[in-house]
């Protein structure tokens, strides 16, 4: 998350866009999982195409909190300095977002997303506050910041969680994967100055709430509570399975929805055969029906069994006939 100072955005020959596409195309777009391939789409369509100016998209305590423009939250995710900004950060989610959409699933991966870039802005405003009360400098509050790399660092924590055992290279030096947030926070910081040091520890403050803290939890609680309470609130025998992939760690969206077909063999046949032969049913259905005639035209008399009507002047050969051709159906 870049820090963005008052300077125009460098507009030169795009050669970070043309290193990106390079890349994507290197790695292979049916390679790429749709999700991450979208929000790589979005974030250069709004490069080209911003929703809003760069001082108008950044976020900071004055701008989001004293002047009540919180659409920045939005915002300032999704839109980059220049090019170089974009190439780098993009890149970067590309790996991330391949492994961790393949684990997670695209559903889950979406919200994850959305939930993190919105947070990840939440508690670097809440950073800067504090120290612009702590300091008393008014300068923490006035830093607008702009970029997806506080997400990145949210991810990375999480990619890091997957796999603790692991070991991971910052900038040449290899490092335990439980580290490596923290390793790139510092070394970032120093070597590129101009970046935002809060919005990348709010990103990993993000990630471990996920990893370590309440906040998968309550994503858990919110999606369960929206499945239940939409497509999933129809009766259970319409579906084979509901909700978000991401619950357990697999791949796959919600299931689909299917009716089941009604079980002939076992509930019907046992309201009409009462575990009698097929000899036995005959004769039933004949005497049942001998003992109905004269009564269908009374008033309040249950209606004749299997739902219809046989003449009066019927003979009981032609109620045999009729009952065998109903049992053949």
């Amino acid at each position: 998350m870049a820090v963005f100072k008052m300077r125009s955005r460098q507009r030169g020959s795009h050669l970070g866009l043309l290193l990106l596409a390079s890349q994507l195309f290197q790695v292979g777009l049916d390679n790429i999982p749709p999700v991450t391939l979208a929000v790589l789409g979005l974030n250069v369509y709004l490069f080209l195409f911003p929703a809003a100016p760069l001082m108008q998209a950044c976020v900071s305590v004055q701008q989001a909190y004293w002047f009540r423009d919180w659409r920045r939250l939005l915002l300032s995710p999704l839109h980059h300095a220049d090019d170089w900004h974009l190439y780098f950060n993009m890149v970067s989610f590309l790996w991330k977002g391949i492994k961790l959409e393949r684990r997670l699933g695209g559903p889950w991966f979406v919200y994850l997303l959305s939930v993190f870039s919105l947070l990840t802005g939440l508690v670097y405003l809440l950073v800067e506050a504090l120290l612009t009360e702590l300091t008393q400098d008014q300068s923490y509050s006035m830093t607008c910041a702009v970029g997806f790399s506080g997400v990145l660092f949210a991810l990375k924590v999480l990619s890091n969680h997957y796999h603790p055992g692991g070991v991971t290279y910052v900038m040449g030096f290899q490092v335990a994967n439980r580290y490596a947030s923290w390793v790139e926070l510092v070394l970032i910081h120093v070597t590129s100055p101009g970046t935002s040091f809060v919005g990348h520890l709010a990103g990993i403050l993000v990630g471990l709430l996920y990893t370590a803290g309440p906040l998968k939890t309550i994503m858990k609680k919110c999606a369960e509570f929206v499945t239940s309470n939409g497509y999933n609130s129809r009766p259970r025998t319409q579906y084979s399975s509901s909700g978000f992939s991401g619950y357990s760690g697999a791949g796959g969206g919600a299931s689909g929805y299917h009716q089941n077909p009604p079980d002939y063999t076992t509930t019907h046949s046992a309201s009409y055969t009462g575990g009698l032969t097929e000899e036995e049913q005959m004769d039933a259905a004949i005497r049942n029906s001998l003992n109905d005639r004269g009564q269908s035209g009374q008033r309040g008399a249950p209606p004749p069994p299997y739902g219809f009507h046989l003449p009066e002047e019927a003979r009981a050969e032609e109620i045999r006939l009729r009952r065998l051709r109903r049992f053949d159906s």
